[in-house]
């Protein structure tokens, strides 16, 4: 008789195990589901008396603003620093949740793909729907220059013309550090 090892329960025991050092990950597409998750591991991890940061480790293309930016104003809010951690892939609007965590405790990976761009949305409808959907394009653009100014201390010129040209902008991990919207690499994670 073999001895087998169910790789379910190894999984649940390792989410468990980073639960209990307040660590968790944000990886695919952001979406309802998985933001709904990391928020209210964010709201619990506030009820546990501590001084020590949540680790929230990011690796996504990107998704819904509107997900991403409710976690946003949930890290904002939260009596205990939130860490992050960008690793393989932070994109679009993981970019911007990478951004807002606690500065000084921004890390990125040397080897992590970093893409911001302009907010996208898909426009149709009647005149005043389109009205109204112009309208809501215009704030989460707002919405955005203000997480990249706070994040980076960059002023809001800056960042239309470094980080939201008409085309994707695309860096390094080094530019990233340079413009003050992530603080260390990886490795210097003590």
């Amino acid at each position: 008789m073999t001895n087998r090892v169910n790789p379910i329960n190894i999984e649940e025991k390792i989410d468990s195990g980073l639960l209990q050092i307040s660590t968790n990950f944000l990886f695919d597409e952001i979406q309802n589901d998985n933001i709904k998750m990391i928020i209210k591991w964010i709201v619990y991890e506030n009820t546990i008396k501590s001084t020590q940061p949540i680790t929230l480790y990011i690796n996504s293309i990107g998704g819904s603003l509107i997900d991403a930016l409710a976690l946003i104003d949930v890290m904002k809010k939260s009596k205990r620093k939130v860490r992050t951690i960008g690793i393989g892939s932070i994109c679009s609007a993981a970019f911007l949740i990478f951004a807002s965590g606690e500065k000084g405790e921004r890390y990125i990976g040397k080897n992590t793909s970093i893409m911001c761009h302009q907010f996208t949305d898909e426009i149709s409808g009647k005149h005043h729907d389109l009205k109204a959907q112009y309208r809501e394009t215009q704030l989460n653009e707002q919405r955005m220059l203000t997480i990249l100014t706070e994040a980076s201390g960059l002023n809001k010129q800056t960042i239309r013309k470094t980080l939201m040209p008409p085309t994707d902008v695309w860096l390094t991990s080094a530019e990233l550090i340079e413009l003050k919207i992530a603080d260390k690499y990886l490795e210097d994670l003590k």
